[in-house]
């Protein structure tokens, strides 16, 4: 996919569509951010001193995938899918066994998890969450900014690592 096929969300919709268009929005942009670059140039961290890598962010973007759609919307009992030498599951760490085929893989079976999880649910049903109730609406909220935040930082990578801008 090219920046020219990634979808632009409607302008004149109702609520669900325009959040659900924006969430899959930044979810192409990553992936646009990751294409065409080997194994070496996902696995680089850019911008010393962060060890942020593009793999790092595809494998993070699963793990909240996970969390927001899976455990927090359905209180499913999901592990961790990446477990880093710290025993921090943010998904950042990049091992020697990771790679970006698995990680897209996974995150993307994690983005047909959460589509399948919202399809039956209304924005204003809530599930439990740090003692309170958190909104279907709430979450894809949050999703769109947790996926914009990161791919800035994915703009930023890639300039480092080829150069390339505006995608």
């Amino acid at each position: 996919m090219t920046i020219h096929e990634r979808p632009m969300p409607p302008l004149n919709a109702d609520e669900r569509a325009t959040l659900e268009s924006w969430l899959d929005f930044y979810r192409t942009t990553l992936v646009v951010k990751c294409q065409g670059l080997d194994d070496a140039q996902l696995r680089t961290a850019a911008a010393a001193p962060s060890p942020l890598t593009l793999l790092g962010l595809v494998q993070h973007m699963a793990e909240v995938e996970r969390n927001w759609f899976r455990r927090v919307l359905t209180g499913e009992s999901a592990p961790p899918i990446h477990v880093g030498t710290a025993g921090h599951s943010g998904g950042f760490e990049v091992s020697d066994q990771s790679s970006y085929d698995t990680a897209l893989t996974i995150w993307q079976d994690e983005i047909a998890h959460a589509r399948r999880n919202c399809a039956t649910r209304q924005l204003d049903d809530t599930s439990p969450f740090m003692n309170d109730q958190v909104s279907l609406r709430w979450i894809y909220t949050h999703m769109i900014a947790e996926y914009a935040r990161h791919c800035g930082h994915a703009d930023l990578i890639r300039e480092r690592i080829d150069g390339t801008t505006g995608i």
